[in-house]
């Protein structure tokens, strides 16, 4: 019997497959659904910081507008009897999948200020979130913006949050760090228990008749696996974190790698959008089936057996050939 087993964030797992945050992990009905078969635990959909600030402003506008002419209203908020806060909203549905669900529940952060978030944070663990991911997205479109200007936002947000919340804290990180094994042994520095390389930023499109900016949404493939591939590769067994792969695992052979290299986990999204949340079942016995026929025994045996520090040529990982490489297309 393959032991399919894998530890993350300090969470004992099934199995190395977690759904990332999606519209299948926003619904009890399909998380019941990935639950059985096979997730091993799964990330809600991340509660936006922009999402928050509109509406309280939208609340305050509320407040203020019923509060004109009276006087007494200026020590009464009146607020609707049947309001529910998105915030309400995601705390209660932490509480509904810890008792409707078996696996972990990582809640989610999306932002890039630390205003508010310690409050946020503190009240996902008390709703009973088993780890929390902070999906940064922060676009350094000013040009007097420097590189560590960007690393700081990173850190000063981990460090705040860390110093108030005691369950474990992963990091969502974006590829456009400079020097991003540097990055991630200053976030092992200032607390996180983990990383998930790498977070896919959507880009806009523009639309040719109209000339104006329009939202774009693409599925990711397989091959955006690579990337996430060659640096967990470069740094498993250079920091003590958990690592999370996650951009571009559609196929078994996909997840395989990653956890060749070194990854704990891998996350699914796209593939369980086109497939279904029933697809894990097919990724899961896929997967036993190849270290069955491979002789592992389990999961962590074989995982990071060809990193960096594994690996019998590791200089292969940092220098491509590219030469090399284009010389062999063939058309």
């Amino acid at each position: 019997m393959i032991d399919l087993s894998t530890e993350y964030l300090g969470l004992k797992l099934a199995n190395p497959l977690v759904p990332s945050s999606s519209p299948l992990t926003g619904e009890l009905t399909s998380a019941k659904k990935l639950e059985d078969a096979g997730a091993s635990a799964l990330v809600l959909p991340s509660l936006f910081e922009e999402t928050i600030e509109y509406e309280q402003k939208q609340l305050e506008r509320f407040v203020n507008s019923q509060a004109l002419g009276h006087y007494e209203a200026q020590s009464y908020q009146p607020v609707p009897e049947d309001y529910l806060s998105e915030l309400d909203s995601y705390l209660e549905r932490i509480q509904l999948y810890k008792t409707s669900l078996d696996i972990p529940v990582i809640a989610s952060l999306n932002g890039i200020s630390t205003e508010g978030w310690i409050d946020f944070g503190k009240e996902l663990q008390q709703a009973g979130a088993d780890a929390l991911e902070l999906n940064v997205y922060y676009i350094a479109a000013d040009p007097e913006t420097e590189g560590g200007e960007v690393e700081n936002r990173y850190l000063q947000l981990l460090t705040d949050l860390r110093q108030h919340v005691s369950i474990p804290i992963t990091m969502k990180l974006s590829s456009q760090f400079s020097s991003i094994a540097n990055m991630v042994l200053k976030l092992e520095q200032a607390g996180a228990h983990g990383i998930s390389l790498f977070n896919r930023f959507y880009q806009p499109d523009i639309d040719l008749e109209t000339l104006e900016i329009k939202p774009h949404l693409e599925l990711s493939s397989s091959m955006e696996s690579l990337l996430r591939i060659r640096w967990i590769a470069m740094i498993r067994g250079r920091v003590d974190l958990s690592i999370a792969a996650t951009g571009g695992f559609h196929r078994s052979d996909d997840i395989i790698k990653a956890l060749l290299v070194g990854a704990d986990i891998t996350h699914l999204c796209s593939v369980l959008l086109q497939q279904g949340p029933e697809y894990i079942a097919v990724l899961r016995q896929e997967l036993e089936y190849w270290l069955e026929e491979h002789e592992y025994e389990s999961v962590e045996q074989m995982k990071g057996s060809i990193s960096r520090s594994c690996a019998i040529n590791p200089a292969a990982l940092e220098h491509c050939n590219y030469m090399h490489v284009i010389k062999s297309y063939e058309g």
